[in-house]
């Protein structure tokens, strides 16, 4: 499957007393990858709202294993593991620091969503093949 990867750079304003990134600010940065992901397979998020779909997160797990620090370059790796038949799309995540620390992994799980009637729907047939085929 696909996976793409995104640096970040710690600023001082996502950290706390300590210079350590407050733990909130992670969902943050999972959205940056997620979002260049959608961008890298031609699947711009802005081109899937366009089409009526929606998504949004349903769930979200993030275990902390080291502190990121301020000014640190963060280097995210996000994975879509499965292509999904349902309304069901989870992606993982793993955060390395530098010198290539595994620091935190999380996991997203989002819903297409109709955005007219805000019900769930099946992954659409284009996205599908976005997914198979990557960018056109």
């Amino acid at each position: 499957m696909h996976t793409t990867t995104v640096s970040i750079r710690v600023r001082y304003g996502e950290t706390d007393q300590m210079g350590i990134v407050y733990h909130g600010n992670y969902p943050a940065y999972l959205e940056v990858a997620r979002i260049e992901f959608f961008r890298e397979i031609g699947m711009p998020y802005k081109d899937i709202e366009a089409q009526g779909i929606m998504l949004p997160v349903i769930d979200l797990n993030i275990k902390y294993l080291r502190p990121a620090k301020y000014d640190e370059l963060l280097v995210i790796h996000v994975k879509l593991n499965e292509i999904p038949s349902g309304p069901r799309l989870v992606f993982d995540y793993e955060i390395y620091g530098e010198n290539n620390k595994l620091l935190t992994t999380a996991s997203t799980t989002l819903v297409f969503v109709d955005s007219q009637n805000r019900r769930p729907i099946r992954c659409p047939k284009f996205i599908i093949d976005r997914f198979e085929n990557g960018p056109k």
